[in-house]
């Protein structure tokens, strides 16, 4: 996913989802990339306020028939809470910062930045990545 915040860390989360030909959208699987950690969990690489950065979300394995008439749908947030820790989008240690501040996040989804799910599809007897 390519996305731009106004702040110097936040989260993007992510829901693999069923979406009903009746409206409701089932739930299927679900991850979290931290900004500050996208990276890898051991580094803390602040954003730059406004700077459009490439995010990998991975989402949990899951299996899923989708059924006649249903379709896939990816819900992208800035929190999960309480599936996730939250984060007030200030950089300040998750563990003791206590003043939140609003971040305003933007995902790109068109020319060199196209945001993307990418999803390993299992049709009779073998495995593609679509």
């Amino acid at each position: 996913m390519f996305a731009a915040s106004d702040a110097v860390d936040t989260d993007f989360t992510a829901k693999l989802v069923d979406i009903c030909p009746d409206g409701p959208s089932i739930n299927l699987c679900e991850g979290i990339v931290r900004a500050r950690h996208r990276r890898g969990a051991d580094r803390v690489d602040p954003i730059e306020p406004g700077e459009v950065v490439e995010y990998h979300i991975d989402l949990q394995p899951t299996a899923n028939v989708f059924r006649a008439r249903h379709r896939i749908g990816i819900e992208i947030s800035s929190s999960n809470f309480p599936a996730f820790d939250r984060n007030l989008n200030t950089g300040d240690p998750i563990a003791s910062a206590h003043t939140p501040v609003v971040a305003r996040q933007r995902v790109h989804h068109g020319g060199a930045a196209s945001s993307r799910l990418m999803l390993s599809v299992r049709t009779t007897g073998s495995s593609q990545t679509h």
